[in-house]
């Protein structure tokens, strides 16, 4: 399946990563292909990130993406322990990249990722169709020294066979980091069903603009 999608590298390209507890813990985790079981919490996942240079990859143009979905109860291998995770919806500019999530199970669509800074002040709009569908508002600060590294695994299923796939980063985090608000503003788009509860109870989160990562990743 690999072969149809050559693997990617992306280097220093500019992303906000978080995870949250959803308002509707069972629609979330309705979304899930069977045999998958997501965390007892229902907790998402998402980035939201900008690729501004063709020179960044290994193969692609520039786009953007937001890639969202449930946290799994699941471990695939006694080498990388921890929670794997599903795209309920991939959503980018690339066609190569979209290729690749779907060869994978994970439900895509073409949209554009922005992300602005002012001041302090940083928010990304996700938008389908010349519509917002998520908007992300956080307060962030300068690039500090910590270094986060290590590998992400992803499961999917296609066929009815389970894939999974183990992508390696490297996140350059900034300090202080902060998300303010959260707005899911499509009710007739499917991310709508991994809209966060209120308050927005956030789990974990960063802003790094220099995110280096690998995708699809080592089956």
């Amino acid at each position: 399946m690999s072969q149809l999608v050559p693997p990617q590298l992306v280097v220093q390209c500019r992303m906000l990563h978080f995870g949250w507890i959803p308002a509707d813990p069972e629609a979330v985790a309705r979304l899930l292909p069977s045999g998958l079981r997501p965390m007892a919490t229902r907790q998402v996942f998402m980035h939201q990130y900008v690729v501004d240079d063709d020179a960044q990859t290994s193969g692609l143009d520039t786009f953007s993406a937001t890639c969202l979905g449930p946290e799994l109860d699941q471990v695939t291998s006694a080498d990388l322990p921890g929670p794997s995770r599903w795209y309920a919806q991939h959503i980018s500019s690339s066609p190569a990249a979209r290729a690749g999530a779907a060869a994978r199970g994970a439900p895509v669509g073409a949209g554009r990722t922005s992300l602005e800074i002012d001041g302090r002040t940083l928010v990304a709009v996700t938008e389908v169709d010349g519509v917002e569908v998520i908007r992300t508002t956080a307060r962030v600060g300068p690039t500090g020294t910590k270094v986060l590294r290590g590998h992400i695994r992803y499961l999917g299923a296609v066929g009815g066979r389970q894939t999974a796939a183990s992508c390696p980063y490297v996140f350059e985090p900034v300090t202080p980091f902060e998300v303010e608000s959260l707005e899911f503003l499509a009710p007739e788009h499917p991310v709508f069903a991994l809209r966060p509860a209120n308050p927005l109870e956030m789990l974990w989160g960063f802003y790094s603009p220099r995110t280096t990562f690998a995708f699809p990743g080592s089956e």
